[in-house]
This record gives C-alpha cells, sequence and structure tokens, in this order.
C-alpha cells in the first residue's frame, strides 16, 4: 500500500503505478506529461477520452513518438484493473484506442512525452501478472509526470482520504481546534505542505464530565511503552497520568517526532525577544475552554512532526521537520476523547521551515480496518510505501502479535508459545521455518548480463555454473561495501540477485548504463517470496512434498549453493525454487514463492515437518544462530564505510584468481596491503552480554569496537564479534569491552576464533 501515488515537487506533480496497475489523470489545456519506464521492458498504454467520453487520443500533442500510435482493443480484453478504471470514469465504449508507450523491450529509463491541447482525461495502463518463479518478467515502476500550466495552491493539496471521512477539520496555520472523537475512530493528521509542527492532546470525556483534568502524559507513555514515543506495532500507545491508554498509533509516515516537549507558549517567546506572539499554549487554551478545561501556563504535549533530539552531551537541539507534504498520523481513540490539534504558529526559528501553514485532521469511523503501517523511502526521493505483510503473515500473524518493521515489512521477533530459545533449539537439533521475504530480489537479464554480474560483485561471476549461487560482496568504487547477498545463475545470461538493500539494485542500474551495457536490472522483491527452511531434519521435510521434473536436481541430491526448481503438491503444483542456502549455520534450504502461493507454501512445509517438531523461528533466535556461525549483517559488522575484509568476508575478494577488473578492486588492492581494522571473535568472561557499539579497550585505548555480541545456548559461552585493529587482533589477545563510559565498567574477554560454532561448517554441508 503507497501513501500516496502522488508526490508533489513544486509546479510538478508525479503519479506512480506498477505492471498490473492503471490510473486515471484529469488534465488539462496547456499541460505537459512525461511518461517513464523505470527500470525497463515495462509494457504501458496511454487512452485519452473528452468530457464526452469519447476517445481523444488523436488530440495528444506528442514530442515524442510512441511504439505504436493507435491500437484498437476490445473492451472485453482488457484487464480487471484498467475495466475498475473506465467504469469508476463512467466509460463503457465496446472498443478502445490506446497508444503503446513502452513495451517488454524498452530500455530502462524510456521516455514518452506529450503537450495536452485541449481539456480531457488520460488513462496509463500498464500491464502485468505474477511472475512465476524461473522467470524474469517482473512487473516493475511506470513514472508519469505533469507539469500544469496552471497548478494547485500547495494548501490545497491533501493525500486521498484512507476511507469516507465522518469529520473534516481544517486548522488554519497558528491556531487550534478543540474536537471530539468516539472510541474506535481514528484520527488522521496531516501535515498539508510539509514542514509543519502540530501539538497534539487528548482527555477523557467521563474524565472531563467528572472535572477531572487528566491528558496524555510524557513519563508515563515512555515507562510503559519502553521507547522514546509510540509507533505503530507492538509499543503503539500514549497513555495519561492514570496509565490508561487513550490513543493508539496505527500509522505513521514520518516517524521522526518529539512527542513530550512543551506546546510553545508565551515565555518561550518572551525569553527570545518576541514579547506577545501567539503560541501553542494559548490555542490550546481557548480551543479547550468550551469543553470546561482550565487555561494553564505549559501544555505537554505530544508534538508530531516537530524534530528535537537529545544529543550525547545532553543538549536538546532541533531543527527543520521531517515531514513532506501530506505526511500523515493516523492515530485510533481508544475511549471517548475531547482532544486538540495545533497548527504550530512559530516562524522564529526552522521548526516550521520558517514559515507556518495548516494542518488538517480527519476522522473515520471505528467500522474501518487500517492495518498498522509506517513509511518506508528506499530514498528520499521515492514515492513511500506503508509497511507490508509478507506472503506469509496470514500463517505467522496466527502465531504471534509481536512484529516489527523489517527493511519495509512485518517479519515476527518471536512466537507466542515458544520463544527464542525454544526456536533456537529446534533449529540446532530439528526444523523451524523463517520468513526472510523482504529480501531484495533482482531480475538481471541480456546479452552483457554477465558482463554486469562479473564487474557489480567481488566474485567471479565467469566461473558460476547454471544452477549454482555464489555469497559475494557489493562494493562502490573506494572498496566500501554496497550490500552482501547472492548471485543465482538461471541460465547463460539470466542472473538473479538476493540481497539485503535496495541501493544493490540502483548500483547496478548506474553500472550498466555508465558501461554501456545491454542489460536490464528489474525489482522482483514483491514477486518472490522466500521462507528458510534450517536444522538438520530440513531436507527429510521437504524431501517429502519437493516435485522436481527429471532435468531439475531432486531435494536429496541438490548440493551447498546449488538451487533447483520443482513444484509443491506434484507436478501440476505451486511453482517454487530451493535453494540449499541459509542464515543458521545448519544444513538448510530457502523456499520462494509467488506472494499469492506462499499461505498455502508455508501449510505444506508445516504439516511436512510435524513428525520433526518443526516450529516457526523470529529475528530474536535468528540473531543468536547467525552470530554463533559467524555470519554478518548489514548496519551491524558493515556499512558503506567498511570493506569486505573488515567485515569478515575477505574470501568474497579472490584478488589473486579474478583477473577481470570490478568495482572497487584498485582500491580493494591497497585496502588489502594495508589493513586497519578486521573482523574478530570475542569471548567474555562475564555472563553480561555486550552490546552493538560497545568499546573494546586494552588499557586506556580503544581499539576495537562490538558490532553483534550474544549468549550462546549451545556454547554456554558470552560470545561476541568485534571490528579490531590488526595489531590487537591476533588469537588470545586479552581485551576489555567497556559499559557506561567505556572506563567505569569492563567486562574482561579474548580474542578467540570464528565462527564460533562448527568453524570447519560441517554441519551446512551435510
Amino acid at each position: 500500500m503507497r501513501v500516496s501515488n502522488i508526490k508533489y515537487d513544486g509546479d510538478f506533480e508525479t503519479y506512480q503505478i506498477h505492471g498490473g496497475e492503471a490510473i486515471s489523470i484529469d488534465l488539462k489545456k496547456g499541460d505537459s506529461v512525461e511518461v517513464v519506464d523505470v527500470e525497463g521492458d515495462q509494457n504501458c498504454s496511454v487512452l485519452a477520452f473528452d468530457s464526452k467520453k469519447t476517445s481523444a487520443l488523436n488530440s495528444l500533442n506528442w514530442r515524442t513518438k510512441p511504439n505504436k500510435k493507435t491500437n484498437k482493443i476490445p473492451s472485453k480484453d482488457c484487464s480487471e484493473v484498467l475495466i475498475e478504471v473506465l467504469n469508476s470514469n463512467n466509460i463503457n465504449s465496446k472498443e478502445l484506442n490506446s497508444a503503446e508507450l513502452f513495451s517488454d523491450s524498452s530500455p530502462a529509463e524510456s521516455r514518452q512525452s506529450f503537450y495536452i491541447d485541449n481539456d480531457l482525461m488520460c488513462v496509463f495502463d500498464a500491464e502485468g501478472g505474477p511472475m512465476l518463479v524461473d522467470q524474469q518478467n517482473s512487473p516493475t515502476e511506470i513514472l508519469i509526470n505533469v507539469l500544469r500550466k496552471n497548478p494547485t495552491k500547495p494548501s490545497e493539496r491533501l493525500p486521498e482520504p484512507l476511507a469516507k471521512p465522518t469529520q473534516e477539520i481544517r486548522i488554519k496555520d497558528s491556531t487550534a481546534v478543540a474536537y471530539k472523537v468516539k472510541a474506535g475512530e481514528y484520527i488522521q493528521i496531516i501535515d498539508v505542505e510539509g514542514q509543519q509542527c502540530s501539538d497534539f492532546q487528548a482527555f477523557l470525556v467521563e474524565d472531563l464530565n467528572n472535572n477531572v483534568e487528566l491528558c496524555l502524559d510524557p513519563t508515563v507513555t515512555r515507562s510503559q511503552m519502553l521507547a522514546s514515543y509510540p509507533a505503530p506495532g507492538t509499543h503503539d500507545k500514549f497513555y495519561n497520568q492514570n496509565s490508561i491508554p487513550l490513543v493508539e498509533v496505527i500509522q505513521d509516515t514520518v516517524c521522526r517526532h518529539d512527542t513530550f516537549g512543551l506546546a510553545c507558549n508565551a515565555k518561550y517567546y518572551e525569553d527570545r525577544g518576541f514579547p506577545g506572539h501567539i503560541s501553542c499554549t494559548d490555542n490550546f487554551n481557548s480551543s479547550l475552554a468550551e469543553y470546561g478545561v482550565k487555561p494553564r501556563r505549559n501544555w505537554a504535549a505530544v508534538n508530531l512532526f516537530f524534530n528535537t533530539a537529545i544529543e550525547e552531551c545532553h543538549s536538546l537541539t532541533s531543527d527543520v521537520s521531517w515531514s513532506r507534504p501530506g505526511d500523515y498520523v493516523l492515530l485510533r481513540a481508544v475511549d471517548d476523547l475531547v482532544c486538540v490539534s495545533s497548527a504550530c504558529p512559530d516562524d522564529t526559528t526552522s521548526a516550521n521551515g520558517w514559515n507556518p501553514t495548516d494542518i488538517h485532521v480527519r476522522i473515520y469511523d471505528e467500522s474501518n480496518n487500517f492495518s498498522s503501517a509506517t513509511a518506508f523511502r528506499p530514498d528520499p526521493q521515492s514515492i513511500p510505501t506503508m509497511t507490508k505483510e509478507t506472503g506469509f503473515h496470514k500463517n505467522t500473524s496466527k502465531l504471534t502479535k509481536n512484529f516489527d518493521n523489517y527493511n519495509g515489512y512485518w517479519l515476527p521477533l518471536e512466537y507466542e508459545n515458544l520463544g527464542a530459545i525454544k526456536e533456537y533449539w529446534q533449529c540446532r537439533e530439528g526444523v523451524v521455518m523463517i520468513d526472510l521475504a523482504p529480501l531484495r530480489k533482482f531480475e538481471v537479464y541480456g546479452q552483457d548480463a554477465e558482463a554486469l554480474m562479473q564487474y557489480a560483485i567481488t566474485k567471479d561471476v565467469r566461473k558460476l555454473a547454471i544452477g549454482q549461487v555464489v555469497y559475494s560482496a557489493m562494493c562502490y568504487d573506494n572498496g566500501c561495501m554496497v550490500d552482501d547477498g547472492t548471485l543465482f545463475r538461471l541460465d547463460e545470461n539470466n542472473f538473479r540477485w538476493i540481497g539485503g538493500s535496495d541501493d544493490g539494485g540502483k548500483l547496478l542500474r548506474k553500472i550498466a548504463e555508465d558501461r554501456g551495457l545491454d542489460v536490464r536490472v528489474k525489482s522482483s522483491t514483491d514477486q518472490l517470496h522466500n521462507v528458510a527452511v534450517q536444522g538438520p531434519k530440513s531436507r527429510e521435510t521437504l524431501s517429502k512434498i519437493i516435485w522436481t521434473p527429471k532435468l531439475q536436481t531432486t531435494i536429496e541430491d541438490l548440493k551447498w549453493f546449488r538451487f533447483t526448481i520443482g513444484r509443491i503438491g506434484g507436478e501440476f503444483g505451486i511453482p517454487v525454487m530451493v535453494s540449499r542456502t541459509g542464515y543458521s549455520g545448519e544444513l538448510g534450504y530457502e523456499v520462494f514463492a509467488h506472494p499469492k502461493d506462499c499461505e498455502a507454501v508455508w501449510d505444506a512445509i508445516s504439516e511436512a515437518g510435524e513428525e520433526f517438531g518443526i516450529c516457526p523461528l523470529g529475528l530474536y533466535a535468528l540473531d543468536i544462530l547467525r552470530i554463533e556461525a559467524g555470519l554478518i549483517f548489514a548496519g551491524y559488522e558493515f556499512c558503506d564505510q567498511t570493506d569486505p575484509f573488515e567485515a569478515g568476508i575477505s574470501f568474497t575478494v579472490p584478488l589473486k584468481t579474478k583477473e577481470d577488473d570490478f568495482s572497487g578492486k584498485e582500491s580493494l588492492i591497497l585496502r588489502k596491503n594495508s589493513p586497519q581494522r578486521v573482523l574478530v571473535g570475542l569471548e567474555l568472561e562475564s555472563n553480561e552480554v555486550a552490546l552493538h557499539g560497545d568499546g573494546v579497550y586494552i588499557g586506556k585505548q580503544q581499539i576495537g569496537i562490538i558490532t553483534s555480541a550474544t549468549r550462546s545456548p549451545i556454547l554456554k559461552k558470552n560470545i561476541a564479534l568485534c571490528r579490531i585493529s590488526v595489531s590487537e587482533s591476533d588469537i588470545g589477545t586479552e581485551v576489555e569491552v567497556g559499559k557506561l563510559d567505556g572506563h567505569q565498567k569492563r567486562l574482561p574477554a579474548k580474542v578467540v576464533r570464528f565462527p564460533f560454532y562448527d568453524p570447519e561448517k560441517t554441519r551446512v554441508r551435510m
């Protein structure tokens, strides 16, 4: 689900659709339109209609040459989504005229553009359907850029309602409005033009009727939620002074607020030389008066969209708001409430971008069912999407409510009636299932596909056989890491890159463009979701249910870092790709399927593993497994300032045997010859677990930093991964892990060999 399929940038409007979607846009005389096939090979057509609902395709004033200027389509051949868009606009012609903008052979960043000479409506139809696991025709992004001759005012640009509102409340800049909501109703607080703060408070109606004025309280809320402020998911409620929850956060497209500084007051302005300046406190007092709330000199409030932080030196700082035009927070009232919202009047600092603007509030009926979500933006320019559910969510949500937002998807942290330790032991001794659908997948194909991957990753792709998988690093020119991941060779000129970051796909496309390569790089994350089946009983589990054709390797014969194509449920069952890969240090596999099939895939694996006590495994237990196995994780063992040697994966950089040039090669040669830091294992004497970011010391000097740490159930030791100075990295070196300020409290430790568990990798090779 997208926050909105439109983004405003000055006078430009950008609309986004993906393959399998269609959209209608009203256009006026003098407007101009540019359509972009972002990743290439995405079929897209345009239809145009005048006010009489008849075709106006011939009135488009083309600046470029479309693939097919006129293409007659019988309405019976239209996709369901196109028919739905046409019906919503009362268009029911039996034959339609369209112009083909892009085909399945259009290069990435292909563009078509035209002027609008008469008022009309355009319908953009991007074709696409489910991608099979052995295909690479994933539906991808189309952007439609509209430059308006007479653009709308920024104050008029509201996102589409989430449902039919029961109230629309406009809070003009530098004012506040108090309003009532009933239990179960939803409150959407919208920053209309961006970078505008809005203070929020709430009272129980029953309390006010009894002359009790208890409102949202910062200390109680933080203590109850164990977080600086609530967010969608597990820790989502705001409490009053009596620990009664008043509202819960359902959706948040900003995810960065102050929440519980004071609302600005008269003294704030007076002390800075602005006596008489209107304040949120003044506006709260006047707005709440009709509900009998006594005026206050100070109002603690939920300071939505306000960007403040406590620095390490304990000073309170603030800066321009993170919110963009149309960003919002969606709350749900737990009880009948009196609420108050402001549009902050501060024009004396950057808090509101020096220009206070309006806030808009929408109230929705309790009968709606909005899913919990936050906005995910791969980069600041992206049109955001809300947190998605994986194809396995229907299965996992029956087993736990403890989810976290990982890379734009909800993933379980641990499961009810199990817990991380039980899940962990079941992986080491039996078999488990792990939802890893958020891993980023990219389809790479074309006559230069091998050349692209040979340059883009550190491993030697020319040595990779069809049906084989290789683990590799992907580096920038300076030798630091973009991502790590696995490369699957599907055919001679067909690859699939699976990593943790969207940046991998962006770099692949950039390299292809810079080097003039004939290759496509198409995102397929939403077409391929994967469940890891890990543990010594994983082979026996999957061999019961995976059917493979004669020319594909059976599960029983599949070797480490190989994959096969098969089906669950016999020759005509669910298509799946199965690789012998994993992230646990045990014998294991990953099963890839289209999201529409994932519920059935999970059920089939669960039933097959029942005799071995199969259970699901969440992120908490997975972290223990991967640390024991010495497996690295983005943001912990590596970032864009870390090279593969420092990240502990020097084996992915075959400088002696890979003769071809690759991204970062020259820098990596220099870095290998002059190493500064290296990843090592630590064994701590104490039972206190080290934390990511803890300093590692010899005497006064810090010589390293903890990247990951855990208590190992099977080794019965307290272990950690540590990036340390090369000079202090010898096995047996005694060090100390610093707690508190790094000096007042120390945990003795020593450098040990890693991986800690099964260092010879005998179990994964079983």
